[in-house]
């Protein structure tokens, strides 16, 4: 078997592959011999059907069978030992001459090269990396909502900020329905001063038509069906059985026990330093995980380099299980073009740093998550034992590894951005950090 290749550019390649009789020759009179000995053919006993009959009735789908098997073989033992680093899969040049009769044959197969290219890390850009800060007005209005879990009081007569009970009806309609509202939760302002003032036992009469921001709400307060919603404009009313009001909490040790345990905090200056230090570790994932977008669209945009479209297109095209048409393909391919790119990009980045995820580095990274998500069901310290007896679960699953094992290169390639990304550090509140965000500041 002969095997050479010719580079037609920088990118595309032809390899030919030559396979004579005598590669193929010995495998293929095997496989026939062992049909021989099973083959069940009317006048012959089992094992005694002419050889020559086996090759007319087989001979040809043995031969298509083991010279196919010779050539991914070879093929992928060329490809490893050349060291060529192709996109895609090979293609075969489809000649519609081809003769199976001849003994020797010739096959062709299409290549497309990657890219030579270099990723310069350090190049001069506009990228920002955000330091979100908790600044006092958040503080605030998370103190104020923890104080919104004080007592329940009940109440005669309605006023502002108030929960509201009762049965909304409509005899026409069949509606007859109790439920509990917020004063909030009405479209327009003037529907709920509307209750502002009544007392237990009042009705308020209102027109479903723009009651509530989303038609759906009637579903639930009302109990109609969803095919009744869509344009519903009656009137109903609503009779007031029960008023609601909330007195706020009062900061103080009773409640700050109450929420982080005895004793952790001790004073309000302590809650918003503990508020301020939770809230800045959830933004500081937020913020990095912009920064990571921002840096894989920079190198995008500016990594620049050839790929060898025409074939990633042809091959595109019969990759899947159903064969695609050439606008087809080409649509594909405009969609997927950055993601290959990022690909190719992020390996070079990968082998340049020498970035490898050890098994040690996959046991730590599944610990933490595990003892997170212990910690939110209230398991605050859970034992070593316990949470090493999770990881070997998780770690037995294929999928959640290499699940895990994505994040955990993720982190390093933050960590290696953060390190040689030459980007302008900025400190913002959250509500200026969603403001960049969306391209608004």
């Amino acid at each position: 078997m002969n095997i050479t290749r010719n580079n037609v550019d920088a990118l595309n390649a032809v390899v030919t592959v030559e396979v004579s009789k005598s590669d193929y020759a010995e495998k293929v009179e095997k496989v026939l011999a062992d049909y021989r000995k099973n083959a069940a053919i009317p006048g012959f006993r089992k094992g005694a059907v002419p050889m020559s009959l086996i090759h007319k009735q087989y001979g040809k789908a043995v031969l298509l069978d083991e010279v196919n098997k010779l050539l991914q073989d070879k093929l992928n033992s060329y490809l490893v030992e050349e060291k060529l680093d192709i996109l895609g899969n090979p293609l075969p040049k489809v000649t519609e001459d081809f003769n199976w009769d001849v003994e020797d044959y010739k096959f062709e197969f299409e290549l497309g090269l990657a890219p030579e290219f270099t990723v310069d890390l350090a190049a001069k850009n506009s990228l920002v990396q955000y330091k979100i800060v908790a600044d006092d007005k958040m503080l605030d209005d998370q103190i104020a909502r923890i104080q919104q879990y004080g007592k329940l009081i009940a109440k005669d007569t309605v006023e502002e900020g108030n929960d509201v009970s009762g049965i909304f009806a409509n005899e026409e309609k069949g509606i007859n329905n109790r439920t509990t509202l917020s004063l909030d939760v009405f479209k327009d302002k003037k529907t709920a001063k509307a209750f502002i003032g009544k007392k237990v036992g009042d009705v308020v009469t209102l027109k479903t038509k723009g009651l509530f921001d989303d038609d759906h709400k009637l579903m639930d307060f009302l109990a109609v069906g969803h095919d009744d919603v869509h344009g519903l404009d009656i009137e109903v009313t609503f009779t007031i059985d029960e008023v609601v009001g909330h007195e706020l909490a009062t900061l103080d040790q009773e409640l700050f026990d109450k929420l982080f345990g005895p004793k952790v905090i001790t004073s309000v200056a302590e809650l918003k330093a503990k508020i301020k230090e939770d809230a800045e570790k959830q933004f500081a994932q937020q913020a990095d995980q912009k920064f990571l977008n921002d840096v894989t669209e920079f190198l995008i945009a500016n990594t620049k380099f050839d790929l060898p479209a025409q074939f990633l297109k042809r091959w595109i095209q019969s990759a899947g299980e159903n064969p695609l048409s050439a606008e087809e393909a080409e649509a594909e391919y405009t969609k997927s073009e950055n993601g290959l790119r990022y690909q190719l990009i992020e390996g070079k980045i990968i082998t340049e740093n020498s970035l490898q995820i050890t098994f040690d580095d996959l046991k730590a990274y599944t610990s933490e998550v595990i003892k997170k998500q212990m910690a939110q069901f209230g398991q605050m310290d859970p034992s070593d034992e316990d949470v090493q007896g999770i990881v070997a679960r998780v770690m037995s699953n294929q999928d959640e590894v290499r699940r895990l094992s994505e994040q955990v290169m993720n982190e390093k390639m933050l960590n290696l951005f953060k390190d040689k990304v030459k980007a302008k550090s900025k400190e913002v509140s959250y509500d200026d950090f969603i403001k960049a965000m969306y391209g608004e500041m």
